[in-house]
Formats: C-alpha cells, structure tokens, sequence
C-alpha cells in the first residue's frame, strides 16, 4: 500500500491540492501498479473531501474502488459519516496499540477501547465500509506492554476485518526486533493478515522491511521518496529493488521503470528535492565520479552491481571533475560523438582538473566548449554567436527583444514580444531558425540559482533542461543579471545542436 498521499503529505510543509491528488491517485495504481492508495486522513478538510470525492469518483470508474483507503478514526461515527459523504469504502481505523497512548491519552481501559472499536466496525458494516485497523505505537507496544497487544490482538481476532496494521510510529524497532516481533504475530495468528509500516528515524526502515518480509508479513506501507513525518517512512522505490534482488521468494506487481518518474512528479508537487544521493532516485546514484571507475566499466563492467539504472528508466553517467581521470572523459566524448588523439585529450582532461579545483561543475554539454578554448579551434566548434540584443520591459507595454544572431559567419536579425524579456529573446530566435526551416528544442525545466546569502548583484547561474529528438541535454549561463545568464545558456544549447 503506497501512503503518500495520506502520510507522506505528513511531512512538513507539503500539502497537495485536489488534481494532485487525484493525478498521483491515477499514476499509482495504472502506472506504477502498487496494490492500494492510503489517500487522506478523514475529517481533516473541504479539501481533503473534495480530494477523496474526486478519487473515488474516478475510482469506481476504473472498479478501483476496493483500492482506495482513508484513515479513519474512533469517533462515535462522525468518520463513517465522512467516508459515507466521500464514498469510500475502505476504512484504515487509528487506535492505540500500546497501554502507554491507551492510558495517557485516551485515559481509558482496554475494555472500554475495545468496546468502541467494535461499534466503530458494527457501524461501517452498516454503511458498507470494510475496516483494517492500525495499531498506532505498536512498536512501543511490543516493547513494553506485549500482554495487552496480545489481549488486543485475541479481541481483533474476532471482528469482521480484512487487515491489522502494525507501525512503527515512532520509527524505534531494530531489524531484530522487528524480524521478532512479527515472527511472533503471525506465528500466533496465522489466519489474519497483517501489514508492516515502517518509519525511518534511525535510517532501518528499508532492513526492518526486510526483516518483516522474512518473518512472514503479508503487507506492506511505503511512500514516494521515503515522504512522511519527520523522518519519513520507508522509501517505495529502495524496498522494491530490495525486494527484488533479495527476496526472489516474493512477488510485487510495481513497475520498476515508473518510479523515477513518479518520484521527480512527487517532487515537482511538493517542493521537495531529491537528495542527490538518494538511492534509485537520486540525480548522482547512477554517476561514477572516479576515473578507476570509468576504465573499469570499459573492461568488462567491472564497477557495475544488480542496480542497473536501465531498471529504473534511467541511463549510467560518467561525472568530469578533478577525480574523474581521461576515462570519464572518452565516455562523455564518445555519447557526443567527438573523439581526439592523445595528446588532445591530456589536455582536456588538465583543464577540467583545474577547473575541479576551482569547485566549478563541468557537464557533458561543457566539453566542446572546453575542447575548444584548449585545442583553439573556437572557429570550428563556435558556429552560432549570439552577437546582441535589446530587451525592453515597460509597466503596460508586452517585453520585447531584438535579436542579431551569427550563425556560420551570416548575419540573422528579427524582433518579437513575449510574456517576458527571455521568452521574447527565445520568441525572436524561433523567428530566425523558422526562416531557415529549423526548429528549436523545446525548453522542458528552467532554474535560477545563486550563492546562499548572497546580494542583489550576485553571479547568478541559469541551468536550462532542453528536450531535442526525444533527448534531454542541460546548458548553463552564469552572469550577475538573470536573463543574460539565460542568454548564454541557450547560446550553448545552439551550438549543441
């Protein structure tokens, strides 16, 4: 079960609206294929409502509707009411599985909980609502208090539900203990299904599902890039490759291939960057850096595991820095399509050297002009110079650009307007390459950075994504006003092409 849109917009600060719900809803269950969607909290919002609506709308549609969950709590009916009002038909139902919350917070005895609980599941078999109940802190539970989970359990035993679901709220468990813990449960139950949701305080969630697998859990709770409060929850594209390449034993119905994709949509939604070394996920886990790297991915893959990026929609890089060594190099020429004797090639690879040690990123795009400022052979690599250009932007009046473009030694100069002084500039360049029956790639991603801290008159670096014949390529302008940072990144992207 995938718990992003209901515990991972737990996580600080993320809140999703009502279509990005309702588009992640869709991309989860068609695309990556998890088995069921934990979609909002019940009561919560008009948003919330309106959101599970729209889902179960779509849901029932699809005969989705068995899929959709919503977590409910033990409120003399007011959350049936509210999953009635939605029309969902899967309740998760929140009560305590430790006496420490039983007898601190909701001040009651087991009987009195138990009690409430059945009339809760009585009521939604009413209405038609299936139940799983969570046992919120279970993990503490087994810890400390392993007779009244048990008596709780011997209580369950008996209610028409289709799943108990054991967290670990407060993500505490060990591998050990969980591997224990569960081994136990199911040993004593073995006619019940029981999930495992684990939490990622210590950074073992991933090896406390594993440990839960072995002992016998049926289920499983995961979230798109480990999202959810404080330290998130465990992450679904790890556990999957885990799964996969350490559990043959067991099948999962997800879809390898989508959940880069879904991960970089759950991150355009949210706000949210991937940590660059985020496993299966992050932008560098599939970039050797050493050069040792490089030469032995040459001679017979030396430095490649199981976690072949292909899995995963995603493509091996080779980074150029200090480290990176005259392999790294022939990899990025070759993708380019450029080669250079021996000699040539000492050279470029001491330039970029020195330019690792100034800390300065050199990408794959850098290379021909990184070739051509060593080997002096800007005439050749150079064939489109954007020689000036006038933008204008006046209150009431649309920005303008006027544009004069070298392109192989001739001269190309045009005018437009746009919605801003770069689209104008890019709505002016179009003009010159439509005259010439060319068009330009398609700009997919645009983001400005400068240093933390900086002033107003900081270097400012424009990274522009461009989309050519169905391959992206990345250019970069660095200058202290914005749009000319702009500028020369799409002067490269020309040259590119």
């Amino acid at each position: 079960m995938d718990t992003t849109l209901r515990d991972g917009e737990q996580t600080s600060g993320v809140s999703f609206s009502v279509s990005e719900k309702l588009t992640l809803a869709k991309l989860l269950l068609e695309e990556l294929k998890v088995d069921r969607i934990e979609v909002a909290s019940a009561r919560v919002s008009d948003g919330e409502l309106s959101a599970v609506k729209q889902i179960t709308s779509w849901a029932k549609e699809k005969k989705y509707l068995d899929k959709i969950e919503v977590l409910t709590f033990v409120d003399k009916g007011v959350s049936i009411d509210w999953m009635e009002e939605a029309g969902a038909k899967v309740q998760n139902l929140l009560t305590k599985g430790s006496l420490n919350h039983l007898t601190h917070q909701l001040k009651k005895t087991p009987e009195e909980h138990f009690a409430e609980i059945a009339d809760t599941i009585q009521l939604a078999e009413e209405k038609g609502i299936s139940t799983n109940v969570y046992l919120e802190d279970w993990s503490n539970g087994m810890r400390n208090s392993q007779e009244y989970v048990f008596e709780f359990l011997d209580f369950l035993a008996t209610q028409p539900l289709k799943r108990i679901l054991l967290p670990d709220t407060l993500g505490i468990l060990t591998h050990t203990e969980t591997f224990e813990f569960i081994s136990a449960i199911v040993k004593k139950y073995p006619n019940l299904h029981f999930d495992f949701h684990g939490h990622n305080d210590y950074d073992l969630s991933v090896a406390n599902v594993m440990e839960a697998l072995k002992a016998g859990c049926h289920g499983l709770h995961l979230t798109v890039n480990g999202m959810g409060e404080r330290a998130g929850n465990a992450p679904l594209a790890s556990v999957i490759a885990v799964i996969n390449d350490f559990l043959p034993e067991i099948e999962t119905n997800v879809i390898e291939t989508s959940l880069f994709k879904v991960s970089k949509l759950v991150s355009a939604f949210t706000g949210f960057g991937i940590p660059v070394n985020k496993p299966i996920v992050g932008a560098n886990v599939f970039t050797q850096t050493a050069g040792i790297h490089a030469d032995g991915d040459s001679k017979n893959n030396l430095y490649f595991n199981d976690l072949l990026p292909e899995r995963f929609g995603r493509k091996r890089q080779y980074a150029l820095g200090k480290t990176s060594g005259k392999a790294n190099i022939q990899k990025n020429l070759q993708e380019l399509g450029l080669t250079l004797n021996n000699e040539e090639l000492k050279k470029v690879t001491q330039r970029i050297i020195e330019l690792g040690d100034k800390k300065e990123r050199v990408t794959k795009e850098d290379l021909p002009y990184i070739i051509s400022d060593v080997l002096d052979t800007q005439g050749i690599l150079n064939k489109v110079i954007i020689k000036s250009y006038l933008l204008s932007h006046a209150k009431g009046l649309e920005p303008s650009a006027a544009v004069a473009v070298e392109i192989e030694g001739k001269l190309f100069e045009e005018h437009a307007q746009g919605d801003g002084q770069f689209d104008a500039f890019m709505n002016a360049l179009k003009s010159v390459y439509k005259s010439l029956k060319k068009t330009l790639p398609k700009l997919t991603d645009y983001a400005v950075r400068i240093p933390p801290g900086s002033n107003s008159d900081a270097l400012c670096e424009t990274i522009i994504t461009w989309e050519n014949n169905g391959k992206e390529f990345i250019t970069r302008g660095l200058d202290s006003d914005q749009t000319v940072s702009a500028i020369k990144a799409t002067e490269k992207m020309l040259n590119i092409i």
